[in-house]
């Protein structure tokens, strides 16, 4: 039997789930802020072109108006100026969005401390007990934070959010051959990451080392620490620097 049909057929069964890691996206989605005077990104919102009416007697749809990076989303290399010269978001390979999922699960830290830092140590912890961190994988970072998705001043938190610190996300980018890594708060940096050397460490080194970013994951306490596959979808927009991302995961039960 082929592997796609043994997949269909795990899938059918339910020895395989799939598991959403996608947050609902609407007109309450949380979005960053950004103090004065930088840009921001608009929330999500429908505009109704006909429902079933004189504007379209038989058919229901809208205009959407959204930013790239809104909701669960996809970063590009090309959306910071370290990666500037990377791929936009439709000329990421399609083999890269797709790989295995290592979980690594710090809901207790973030939860006594919302400024908690991920570190080199903390991942080296994880790798002893579970392996080493996969090749062509994806780092899926948990801090229970989509919990607060619905939520949005919890959600930003007033800039106290989770996150990675410069020298483990240096590290993530010289030292390992992941695609990139999945946060559950509104972008891969902590809310403290104008702060930090570098600023906006994950962004600035990540993205530069032409690897990926995921945020607003939700439903990560579903996967095992290894052996999900994660597929992100993110939208081929041409010039993009990132795309709403519908990402689910493939889990063996």
């Amino acid at each position: 039997m082929s592997v796609l049909r043994n997949l269909l057929d795990a899938l059918g069964s339910g020895r395989v789930e799939i598991v959403d890691l996608t947050a609902p996206l609407h007109s309450g989605t949380p979005v960053l802020r950004l103090p004065e005077p930088f840009a921001n990104t608009v929330p999500f919102q429908l505009s109704e072109i006909s429902r079933y009416d004189d504007r379209g007697p038989a058919w229901y749809w809208n205009d959407i108006h959204t930013g790239e990076h809104t909701g669960t989303h996809f970063d590009a290399p090309v959306h910071w100026v370290t990666g500037r010269d990377g791929h936009d978001v439709s000329q990421v390979p399609p083999r890269r969005l797709v790989g295995p999922a290592a979980v690594l699960d710090f809901a207790d830290a973030a939860a006594a401390d919302p400024d908690f830092l991920l570190e080199v140590d903390h991942v080296r912890a994880w790798e002893a007990e579970h392996g080493p961190l996969p090749d062509g994988g994806w780092v899926l970072y948990r801090t229970g934070w989509d919990a607060r998705g619905e939520d949005e001043e919890a959600f930003l938190n007033s800039g106290h959010t989770p996150g990675i610190s410069p020298d483990c996300a240096r590290w993530l980018a010289d030292e390992t051959s992941i695609l990139g890594i999945g946060v559950e708060t509104v972008g891969t940096d902590a809310g403290a990451a104008p702060t930090l050397d570098p600023a906006f460490p994950c962004h600035s080194l990540l993205l530069g080392a032409d690897k990926y970013g995921l945020t607003q994951l939700r439903n990560l306490a579903a996967l095992p620490p290894t052996g999900a596959v994660v597929l992100a979808s993110p939208l081929p927009i041409v010039g993009g620097s990132g795309s709403p991302t519908r990402v689910l995961a493939l889990v063996e039960r």
